[in-house]
């Protein structure tokens, strides 16, 4: 490009960024949206934004049409229907979306969302490895996109307060945190949707998309696409993006300095592929930080986010967190109340959108908090722990490693 080329192009997207703010502000404020991906998360995306009063649903998207048909009679038939997100995306009165498709298209469909000048409200993880997500920060910053990953935690108001209070010292010296999931669904999952086969408009090739070619599996598709590694990390990936991500605010680091996992898919029986059991160690500077799940047994309780300070222990969970004073600690007992975590985060986005102010969970927050669990993955999968360049993004002399922390994706797809 010459001179006159780069003054052109600088202008004409300072020009449309103008035009999208305005755009936003027009018509009584309201922000219209699209919905990509309206299966069961991206439903309850939908309902809770349909909550705020300045969202308008312009479109919904998905390769399955009843969730489809439901999204759209969410919204009293106000949102167009469509199978193709490009044709989202090519809507010029449509200023942002919502992404809420399974893991292995998030990359894509946001980077794509970006360059077509929409802002994003991805669903975590916010990618299916590691790569993925410098392209989709870069994306972002490239186009002054407001880009908010589904991280919900990140806005509620108790989460900021029990970060603030253990940075502050409330609970002493933290070196130790532990974070966890525990269910019981032993034996296995059994496909909830289309367990006789493919309906004849739900279209099996471009599900899969950029991930590998699969002969039809009621199974991998829907909710249970967790449990296979060509399109999600499992609870690593679902649950510890949330748990994880709250640690390493907690922290104040960007990642970890060396990751060491076990575990394995030992007892369930349902065709998956991700570890029904896992245990991660991560070292940061002064602190190790744990994660745990289990899917055979659930034990006494759900979730875990325990941090231990020299003065006390802090519970922190969705419903609240409680502190638990060590003896002689110096410290009172306090319990606070959690609150509506979901309607605190489509209202930052939206606020977001409208003052091109960074979000609560920007994206680079999402990544970074991703790449915790995909390390954990690897080490699991490799079988050895793994020292981490957090600046050059790669795994310290480990040339195996560094080849998982990118795939390729299946003709035509690319991401650029």
């Amino acid at each position: 490009m010459n001179r006159r080329d780069i003054i052109r192009t600088t202008f004409a997207l300072g020009a449309a960024t103008a035009l999208g703010a305005r755009r936003v502000m027009g018509a009584n404020g309201r922000v219209r949206m699209g919905v990509i991906g309206s299966g069961g998360r991206g439903r309850q995306d939908l309902a809770t934004f349909l909550k705020q009063p300045d969202f308008e649903p312009a479109a919904i998207c998905d390769l399955y049409d009843p969730f489809r048909e439901k999204a759209i009679a969410a919204t009293e038939n106000r949102a167009q229907p469509c199978k193709d997100f490009r044709q989202v995306l090519d809507r010029k009165d449509i200023d942002a979306v919502i992404v809420a498709t399974p893991d292995h298209w998030h990359a894509l469909i946001a980077t794509a969302a970006c360059d077509a000048g929409k802002d994003v409200y991805c669903e975590k993880p916010l990618t299916l490895f590691v790569a993925e997500g410098r392209k989709m920060v870069d994306a972002a910053r490239r186009h002054n996109r407001v880009f908010q990953v589904g991280s919900q935690q990140r806005s509620g108001a108790h989460y900021a307060q029990a970060v603030k209070l253990i940075q502050d010292g409330g609970i002493g010296q933290v070196h130790r945190i532990r974070a966890g999931m525990q269910r019981n669904i032993y034996p296995g999952l059994k496909p909830t949707e289309m367990a006789a086969g493919p309906i004849p408009s739900f279209d099996w090739d471009t599900w899969l998309g950029p991930a590998p070619k699969r002969a039809f599996d009621p199974f991998r598709c829907i909710y249970n696409f967790r449990w296979f590694w060509d399109y999600s990390g499992g609870q690593m990936t679902n649950w510890g993006a949330h748990h994880l991500d709250i640690a390493r605010w907690i922290v104040g680091a960007e990642a970890p300095a060396e990751v060491a996992a076990s575990g394995g898919r030992y007892a369930l029986t349902d065709g998956g592929e991700t570890p029904d059991v896992q245990e991660v160690v991560y070292r940061f500077p002064k602190t190790v930080v744990t994660w745990t799940s289990s899917e055979i047994a659930k034990g006494q309780s759900s979730f875990t986010l325990d941090i231990y300070g020299t003065k006390g222990q802090l519970t922190l969970l969705r419903s609240g967190f409680q502190i638990f004073p060590e003896k002689n600690g110096g410290i009172e007992p306090l319990q606070v109340k959690g609150g509506d975590l979901d309607a605190a985060h489509a209202r930052n986005f939206l606020d977001c959108v409208k003052s091109r102010q960074r979000p609560n969970a920007d994206v680079e927050e999402g990544h970074r908090s991703a790449v915790m669990c995909h390390l954990g993955n690897i080490s699991m999968r490799l079988g050895r722990s793994l020292k981490w360049d957090a600046a050059r993004e790669q795994v310290i002399g480990d040339a195996e490693a560094n080849q998982w922390l990118s795939r390729p994706y299946r003709a035509p797809w690319k991401l650029t």
